[in-house]
């Protein structure tokens, strides 16, 4: 190995060429961002705050942080400890939100949002970060239903998806917690079935051993050693990356589920929103995409989709990301919802690739068509046909109910939008109970 100190990695995006480790294949966060103002280097049994808490299990990661199990050895309880990247933890609102809803609602805001239990900094080699700790969570929506025992073994064809009253505990739940949020004049802003949590069972009897993740490479619980291409020692990256493993096993998700929404990073005031949002590409507003206009609606919108998604079991719009990702959405809303107004249509600067001057649909090949090649077409499927096609547990007479909802919230002119106060009291969200699970 070589003896001389390895350079200090940029600060910044790092290009092909600067790639300082061998590939890691495995579930986890990209390893190159291991870096000054990126992720702290964790392993499991870490001690943070004095001490205070000893991270013993993986239970997720983001673009800006990374989430632990750890025993609070103060307390003894168990708790989720968020650790943020340092470039953004000087300057998060999640803090000043949480502070906030602490403080004007603090009866309610628990029912409705993953609860911060405190805060803290660490220093470490990639700069300062902020760490929140907050009530520990079970699997998110879009993770959960993957685990549900009905699934197992899987089988060719089955349709995987929460059964439908799960799925309407779930909407149900998820919707006052937004109108809690817009109730607040806040936005979540990265409202998505990720950011959706199962409870847990009261887990703070449970021994350390059973919730400890095992540091198995064989078992894929962790990666291989972190290498350097150059063969030097790293100190700004973890020996090893942890894949994540929720506490599946300790979920409430039967009668009486509970969720609550997690991840506050992309929240925002009405009053001051963000000028690059997080929303992912599939949620998108059409005025998002085509003005980079942000507003509180960007939830309603999500939620809309989410309706759509849970109930079918299948995303309404999914794009790919790729440098036409904004042609690929616009031609599905397009196909889904109808055409977009004037005065929207007129900010789509590549329609021209697509649609005739009178906006009649002739192509449909991302990125225009190629000299000599004749235009692609597809049929155009709309949101309430694809409904129908994924043979949702619905008779005709709900199936037309929650068809009709979807379009009320998916409306292209923002101001019509619905607020999430109004959309609870549509007959069909009145007719949920949400203690069914």
């Amino acid at each position: 190995m070589s003896i001389s100190p390895p350079p200090t990695p940029p600060s910044r995006t790092l290009t092909d060429d600067e790639w300082r480790f061998k590939t890691i294949t495995l579930p986890c966060e990209w390893v190159e961002d291991y870096r000054p103002g990126g992720y702290h280097p964790v392993v499991l049994g870490d001690v943070f705050n004095d001490g205070q808490y000893k991270v013993i299990r993986k239970l997720g990661e983001g673009s800006y942080s990374t989430v632990w199990l750890a025993h609070d050895l103060k307390n003894y309880r168990y708790v989720a400890l968020k650790i943020l990247v340092s470039e953004v933890s000087g300057r998060t609102t999640e803090l000043r939100i949480l502070r906030h809803l602490t403080e004007v609602a603090p009866a309610e805001v628990a029912r409705h949002v993953t609860p911060l239990l405190g805060e803290f900094e660490h220093h470490g080699p990639n700069g300062i970060h902020r760490c929140l700790v907050f009530e520990p969570m079970g699997p998110s929506v879009n993770a959960m239903v993957e685990e549900l025992p009905q699934f197992k073994p899987r089988k060719r064809g089955m349709k995987i998806r929460y059964p439908l009253q799960m799925a309407k505990s779930i909407l149900k739940q998820s919707l006052q917690a937004l109108a809690f949020l817009h109730e607040h004049g806040i936005a979540h802003g990265d409202f998505q079935p990720g950011n959706i949590l199962f409870t847990l069972n009261n887990i703070d009897s449970t021994a350390e051993d059973a919730l400890r993740q095992k540091e198995d490479i064989q078992a894929r619980s962790i990666s291989p050693s972190v290498q350097r291409l150059d063969g030097k020692q790293d100190r700004w990256a973890p020996r090893y990356l942890c894949v994540a493993q929720p506490l599946v096993p300790f979920t409430s998700y039967t009668e009486g589920l509970k969720v609550k929404l997690s991840d506050m990073g992309g929240a925002y005031f009405f009053t001051d929103p963000p000028t690059k949002p997080v929303i992912p590409l599939g949620l998108r507003t059409p005025e998002l995409i085509l003005t980079g206009a942000v507003d509180n609606t960007v939830d309603v919108w999500s939620f809309g989709c989410l309706v759509f998604e849970l109930v079918t079991g299948q995303p309404l719009f999914c794009i790919p990301g790729s440098e036409y990702e904004n042609d690929d959405h616009l031609l599905s809303l397009t196909a889904r919802l109808g055409a977009l107004p004037d005065e929207l249509f007129r900010r789509w600067e590549t329609s021209s690739l697509y649609f005739t001057p009178e906006r009649r649909l002739f192509n449909c090949q991302l990125g225009g068509v190629a000299p000599g090649e004749e235009p692609l077409m597809v049929e155009q499927t709309s949101m309430e046909a694809l409904f129908d096609m994924a043979e949702p547990e619905l008779d005709e007479e709900e199936a037309q109910k929650v068809k009709a909802l979807i379009r009320w919230i998916l409306q292209y002119d923002h101001v019509k939008r619905p607020s999430p106060a109004k959309i609870l009291s549509d007959p069909w969200f009145c007719e949920i109970d949400v203690k069914s699970g």
